[in-house]
């Protein structure tokens, strides 16, 4: 084996450096365009607007005007308002004041309007009575989802003329106590009553002028005639046994039982949708024939 001389080696070849250099990102500008600057000053503008209305004593609140209303006195939908004059309009959220007149009992809807420059425009929509329930000596008015919403009083003439020709129910029950507005019947009592209330003379052939309607611990729900008359026991209702659908049954039913004879009826008792039995006046009983007096 040949021995190569130190000076035959091979020479290391220094590495190359790649001609490749690396590609340099330009950034854009950070900088606004005209559009965002544009509408970054119309942002900065209607916030300047916004402010100077809601500031200025321009547009300050002067009065509160309330459409006619029969239940609910103007004087209380301004309290209920609440809003102090002077308040800038601008300020006024109307959701809140329409919630807060939506809980006065006889209000069933409301709405609250700006009105430039210086009114609220107040429009409230009101319970429609139905029924006078009379509970005592309070005569309460009930609307058609049984809510009390009203009490009639000599003091409130519009309430009483709103009440006149309405039915009225005589609640002589121990429970009739408590009954206050604002408040609820209950839905079984509203809906007997409702029935029972449309109920005319033509319907059952009778000759009276009217019937009243009447409800007690002892008899239920009672159809009256008046002084002299009869009366028909229509009872108590419950959800499930004794409902309130058996009512047009007792109503032909009461019809039957005083064909041909309601001068002699003094008492009708419907136990059930189609069974009944009537109770006949007494005889009235012939007075005694008067003895001749005698003379001395």
């Amino acid at each position: 084996m040949s021995l190569r001389p130190p000076s035959a080696r091979p020479k290391t070849v220094p590495a190359r450096r790649s001609a490749r250099r690396s590609t340099r990102i330009k950034r854009a500008s950070a900088g606004l365009s005209r559009v965002r600057a544009g509408a970054g000053l119309a942002v900065l503008g209607s916030a300047a607007v916004t402010y100077g209305l809601g500031s200025s004593p321009a547009f300050g609140m002067d009065a509160i005007e309330v459409a006619e209303t029969r239940f609910t006195t103007p004087e209380l939908i301004r309290r209920t308002v609440g809003t102090a004059p002077g308040t800038n309009l601008f300020t006024i959220e109307t959701d809140p004041l329409e919630q807060r007149l939506e809980s006065l009992p006889a209000v069933l809807g409301a709405d609250v309007a700006v009105v430039l420059p210086d009114r609220l425009v107040v429009n409230v929509e009101e319970r429609e009575p139905i029924l006078v329930w009379q509970a005592g000596d309070r005569r309460l008015l009930v609307d058609v989802e049984g809510r009390i919403f009203g009490e009639l009083g000599s003091s409130d003439r519009a309430a009483d003329a709103a009440a006149d020709g309405l039915p009225v129910v005589t609640d002589s029950r121990t429970a009739a106590a408590n009954l206050r507005a604002p408040g609820q019947l209950d839905p079984i009592d509203l809906d007997a009553a409702r029935r029972l209330a449309s109920v005319t003379p033509i319907d059952v052939g009778s000759s009276a002028r009217a019937f009243r309607l009447t409800v007690s611990d002892q008899n239920g729900f009672v159809l009256r005639t008046g002084e002299g008359g009869w009366i028909a026991i229509f009872g108590f209702y419950t959800p499930t046994l004794r409902t309130t659908e058996m009512i047009p049954e007792q109503v032909r039913t009461l019809r039957s039982l005083l064909a041909g004879r309601e001068r002699d009826v003094e008492r009708v008792i419907l136990s059930g949708a189609r069974e009944g039995t009537y109770v006949s006046r007494p005889t009235p009983r012939p007075t005694a024939t008067p003895r001749p007096t005698r003379r001395p």
